[in-house]
């Protein structure tokens, strides 16, 4: 089998896995929401349809056994329960599991995949008969039949189509040709049980002609049919090409919810009311002609809205309606995204941004010698190009940047699982979801974060018993939080439990030898001894945490990033934590300053504002502070933080630089200003290196290193803490 059709198959089933998994979770919380069940349908139909054309067979069996549990369910023929859904997770990671292996191997089945599948299948049936007694026939993929689907129900005929035809929605698949079957046959056959009042074909999947390819199907029926006989005998017309078609034979005067399905199953590629009516068999094509044509005659006044004619004419009742209309809104909706959205490899993307950035750095340098060379035509041309690379640059960064909101939205699992494990219950509130970050923290910021939650669930909030003891709602909850703050990313972890002991933390980093004691440390201080290798305060460990690994890793992992990560919290109230990010790791503007003949670029967003030092304005003690509009700054003087002799200039100027809720000015030789910097890594050699993130190369072609402002936010912190002492 060719990679790529594969490659594609596996991407698309990891993106409908995850709706799918959404879909369940949105049920958990309301089983009557039938729009998250319909959206659970529509993703295994179109699995099953993507396997099918791809062929992989035991994808497309296992997938339509599934698909008709879920039909029952949208029927109301099972109730849904918080442990059927905890099957149907265990049935979508299933599927997601044979798609790995698919990607893995290129194969969709094993002996081990097939006894897992056949041992789900049998907990589905152990709840409905959905499984034929050969349900491992791949060719047995035939849509199951109700015997009692001819009954009458008493139902309400305001609740019911009424119309005295059965209904068959009928679409081939494209190598229906190549089984050496034709259409018209079966359309001719079917006349013997009963007359055809009318048939409309369906070309939604017809390309352009010069993609048409005369071996393929593209064929689509809408039939109102008038027969004396069963569904069974209808369905039996088909009988030889069940595997070949999709089918849907709706009874006389059937429940207007079965069109309404009918609808919501429709391809999402017609955006007209009418269409989608006539499509959905609940209008022929020449009652929505007589429709029209009544609407074009109020020409000149204003036209009534099709919708309300069906209704007032009765051809149509006003729920089919509304369901049709709300198709047509997601079809619309649909097309604007795709239209907007294009899928690009994750390497052709970063290869862009590499060039783009040796752009950025030869474009400063062509910018620079203009200026040198005094050709103002040149120089004029060097700016254009400078701004022109300025916007290529901003624009391509945007590329990466993706919402936070669908990596959040996977946590929704994690705590639905883990809530369940250790018998509490908890709620998962996501803010911030439209906050963009850049798509490789978004990779390298997972495990973090799953790290952060799971303590959380297990650390933070209490079991119900000790909730309800404090008069706190019996269910807990967890908020994910994302927002911009000073040229930040930042992701919030709150929980609403127990919050952090001091003395507790205090005293156990004691017995472990980690600090003599925690008497005179700040609050902040204890809190973070919690990331130190090897804490924990747990009296026992579970299969969750209390093993003292996790936290340390999150903090290593986060400072890689060059990211920081802080605590707040309240006793017996909540615990929040606070990762804070650069917004990229690519490119940055950049403040560049020299002190003693070395250049240096501070992070622009960082860059508060620019002051001339003057040491009249120094404290009179001997700590580093100065005066600045009646607000004491403390600064720090670079050329000590780098161990140099002082330059000896007359005139020096402080950079005040705003890290989270800090602000410190650095003491600089000289300021040369705005810079675009490229970052470049260290390397291993100098990966311990203090006080630098990373290095860029300037215009000039001399190489600056770029200051990590965090590193030098706790040198002043731990400067302050000693002098304190």
């Amino acid at each position: 089998m060719d990679t790529e059709p594969k490659d594609i198959f596996v991407t698309e089933g990891a993106e409908l896995l995850d709706t799918a998994e959404e879909s369940l979770l949105n049920l958990e919380s309301d089983f009557s929401d039938k729009e998250s069940l319909n959206n659970l349908f529509r993703v295994m139909h179109t699995l099953k349809g993507s396997a099918g054309i791809v062929g992989f067979e035991y994808v497309e069996s296992f997938t339509h056994h599934f698909e008709n549990f879920l039909d029952k369910l949208r029927n109301d023929e099972i109730t849904l329960t918080s442990d059927i859904v905890s099957l149907l997770l265990k049935t979508t990671d299933y599927i997601g599991s044979i798609v790995q292996h698919i990607d893995d191997t290129g194969d969709d089945s094993d002996d081990a995949i097939v006894a897992q599948g056949d041992a789900i299948l049998e907990e589905l049936n152990s709840i409905y008969d959905i499984v034929p007694a050969s349900k491992n026939d791949s060719k047995n993929t035939s849509e199951s039949v109700d015997d009692d689907s001819n009954k009458e129900e008493d139902v309400d005929d305001s609740l019911r189509v009424i119309t005295d035809y059965w209904h068959i929605s009928l679409r081939f698949k494209e190598d229906f040709f190549l089984t050496g079957m034709d259409p018209s046959s079966f359309i001719n056959y079917l006349r013997n049980l009963g007359s055809i009042v009318s048939i409309t074909l369906v070309m939604d999947n017809l390309p352009d002609f010069n993609e048409l390819d005369p071996e393929k199907c593209y064929l689509g029926f809408e039939i109102d049919f008038d027969t004396e006989f069963e569904r069974q005998a209808i369905i039996d017309v088909f009988e030889f090409v069940l595997d070949d078609c999709d089918i849907s034979v709706i009874p006389p005067k059937s429940k207007i919810e079965e069109y309404i399905n009918l609808i919501n199953e429709l391809p999402e590629n017609k955006e007209r009311l009418g269409e989608i009516l006539v499509e959905g068999g609940t209008l022929t094509e020449n009652e929505l002609d007589i429709v029209l044509n009544k609407q074009q005659e109020g020409f000149g006044e204003e036209k009534q809205k099709l919708g309300e004619m069906l209704v007032e004419d009765k051809k149509v009742s006003p729920q089919v309606v509304d369901a049709a209309l709300q198709k047509q809104k997601k079809v619309k909706e649909k097309k604007s995204k795709e239209s907007r959205s294009l899928r690009v490899d994750a390497e052709k993307l970063d290869y862009v941004i590499n060039i783009v950035g040796e752009l950025v750095t030869t474009t400063s340098g062509i910018l620079q010698k203009s200026k040198v060379l005094n050709d103002s035509q040149l120089e004029e041309f060097s700016s254009n190009l400078y701004r022109l690379v300025n916007d290529l640059r901003d624009t391509s960064m945007e590329l990466r940047m993706v919402p936070i909101g669908e990596s959040f939205n996977r946590f929704r699992r994690l705590v639905r699982d883990l809530s369940k494990d250790s018998g509490k219950e908890i709620d998962l509130e996501i803010k911030g979801g439209e906050t963009e970050l850049d798509k490789t923290f978004i990779e390298k910021i997972s495990d973090p974060l799953v790290h952060l939650i799971r303590n959380s669930i297990d650390h933070g909030i209490e079991n119900i018993e000790k909730r309800k003891q404090k008069g706190k709602n019996p269910k807990g909850k967890i908020t994910l939080n994302a927002y911009n703050d000073a040229g930040s990313i930042v992701i919030e972890i709150t929980d609403d439990g127990k919050g952090l002991d001091k003395d507790a933390i205090g005293q156990k980093a004691v017995e472990k030898g980690m600090i003599s004691s925690y008497q005179g440390m700040s609050d902040s201080e204890v809190y973070k001894l919690i990331f130190e290798p090897g804490f924990s305060t747990a009296a026992q460990i579970t299969n969750i945490s209390g093993r003292g690994v996790g936290m340390d890793v999150v903090r290593r992992n986060i400072e890689d990033l060059r990211g920081s990560v802080s605590i707040d919290t309240e006793l017996g109230k909540y615990t929040t934590i606070k990762v804070r990010l650069p917004l990229t790791l690519a490119i940055i503007d950049g403040f560049l300053v020299e002190v003693n003949e070395q250049k240096y670029v501070i992070p622009l967003d960082m860059v508060v504002e620019c002051v001339e030092f003057d040491e009249k304005k120094l404290k009179s003690d001997e700590r580093n502070y100065i005066t600045l509009r009646d607000k004491i700054l403390p600064f720090i003087r670079m050329n000590e933080i780098f161990h140099e002799e002082e330059s000896g200039q007359r005139y020096e100027n402080i950079v005040i630089v705003n890290y989270g809720e800090q602000s410190i000015g650095l003491v600089v030789d000289e300021i040369h200003g705005e810079v675009q910097a490229v970052i470049k890594s260290l390397g291993n050699m100098y990966r311990d290196a203090e006080f630098f993130s990373g290095a860029t190369i300037l215009g000039d072609g001399s190489v600056a290193l770029i200051l990590d402002v965090q590193k030098l936010v706790k040198v002043y912190e731990k400067t302050e803490k000693e002098y304190v002492k």
